[in-house]
């Protein structure tokens, strides 16, 4: 049977601050598994409960009802094990300005109990390349090597699981090309990546599963190639040799957009045509055709059409 790196059963929060009117379900009884060894996103518009979830995760947060269990361990009956089980590189830049990253990484290891013998800094340090900045204060650091420290931090104690909450907001080509080569390579190394973007052509290149979040309620849990699968639009996407007529004759149910560079989107549905019902129709109403591709729904399309109206 496949193992879980975090299982969750019931999850709920319910805040109930001071001045607030009526107290406000951000969880309404997640249930959530995610497998071990697996790049798995989680996704959902602003608000919808995504880092309640993660707060949750990291013991920051103390939910209202249900179970979560990490690497194992019950969160309410092993708190310090299945803490230990999970890293998290937060979204904020909270970081104390007058450490070294150097000297971060050594308190950090301190706090979660790591004895010296056992603490990997010169490498955190190599890995996420800050190498050379090493003792240079946190707070002259630019916003980018920031983030790197973020990552660093969340290492220092060899989580079995770790989390990136929006860790690429903001940064520059190179931070995000060195941050997916390492999470990749961790990845390959037997660790559990959850990560929550915003930018959903990297959760398509990334995650293995994904999980979408809204109003707090988890809406729908399959693989990325699934929840693309799911999307039935199609584009047949034409470059025509010379003119093409104002009018042609399409079959039921398809559409012509019209596009830069004199290209022809031609959009339909896989259950209503073919790719191969279209071009006939071109050639029939007389469009010679110099090249052609297909387009395939996008992360982004199956992602909209999930949230919208919820």
């Amino acid at each position: 049977m496949e193992r879980q790196a975090i299982e969750i059963t019931g999850l709920r929060k319910t805040y109930a601050g001071a001045g607030r009117a009526t107290p406000k379900e951000a969880l309404k009884g997640v249930d959530l598994s995610i497998p071990a060894g697996s790049i798995f996103g989680l996704l959902g518009p602003n608000g919808a409960g995504k880092s309640t979830l993660i707060n949750i995760l990291a013991g920051l947060v103390r939910k209202t009802a249900g179970k979560v269990t990490i690497w194992g361990f019950d969160q309410d009956v092993n708190p310090r094990q299945s803490r230990a089980a999970i890293g998290v590189m937060p979204q904020e830049l909270n970081m104390d300005p007058f450490f070294s990253p150097r000297a971060a990484l050594e308190v950090q290891a301190g706090l979660y109990g790591v004895p010296k013998a056992e603490r990997w800094t010169e490498e955190i340090l190599a890995l996420v390349g800050l190498t050379d900045q090493a003792e240079a204060y946190a707070r002259n650091l630019s916003g980018g090597m920031k983030r790197r420290l973020l990552l660093a931090k969340a290492l220092v104690h060899r989580p079995q699981i770790l989390v990136l909450d929006e860790p690429t907001a903001g940064v520059d080509i190179e931070l995000r090309t060195m941050l997916w080569a390492n999470v990749r390579r961790l990845n390959a190394e037997g660790m559990t990546i959850i990560l929550t973007t915003h930018y959903l052509e990297e959760a398509e290149a990334m995650c293995d599963e994904i999980a979408i979040i809204t109003h707090g309620e988890l809406i729908v849990r399959d693989t990325t190639a699934a929840l693309l699968g799911r999307m039935d639009r199609k584009a047949l996407v034409i470059e025509p040799e010379g003119a093409v007529p104002d009018t042609l004759t399409l079959p039921a149910g398809v559409t012509m957009e019209r596009r830069a560079g004199g290209r022809l989107a031609f959009h339909y549905r896989r259950c209503d045509t073919t790719a191969e019902a279209v071009l006939d129709a071109l050639r029939a109403g007389g469009v010679a055709i110099r090249d052609v591709a297909t387009e395939q729904p996008r992360l982004e399309d199956v992602f909209v059409a999930l949230t919208s109206g919820r």
